[in-house]
């Protein structure tokens, strides 16, 4: 993860919880599952410091909405795939410097909370 330059902003989404099909097994195809999803987004902040305006800022609610619409209306096998789907979404917005996705999938496995991956991206 790159270290906060000044004029770097880190907006953290948390707990993002959302449905989709996730999944190798007959039951896992056949019906959605919860995710978890959090992101961590590096952006040069400096203009939106220095302006107030949302025109110069990094706008997270359009990135969670098309990470929603993304993640409800697909279907995935793997969280490794699904990660690297959300990783490539958010790098699409050019102000994007860094971005590390984790997914989590509750339930998974017997005695545990949940599985997850992470994976990141970065110019």
């Amino acid at each position: 993860m790159p270290i906060l330059d000044v004029g770097t902003a880190k907006i953290r989404v948390k707990n993002l919880r959302l449905r989709t099909f996730i999944g190798i097994k007959e039951e896992e195809i056949n019906n959605r599952q919860d995710v978890i999803i959090n992101l961590t987004i590096f952006y040069s902040a400096q203009a939106a410091v220095q302006e107030n305006e949302i025109e110069y800022a990094l706008n997270y609610r359009t990135i969670t909405k098309a990470i929603i619409s993304h993640v409800e209306n697909n279907r995935f096998a793997l969280l490794e795939r699904l990660t690297q789907e959300l990783v490539d979404l958010v790098m699409q917005y050019k102000e994007v410097q860094y971005v590390e996705v984790e997914v989590d999938k509750p339930q998974a496995l017997r005695y545990s909370d949940s599985v997850s991956v992470t994976l990141s991206g970065r110019r």
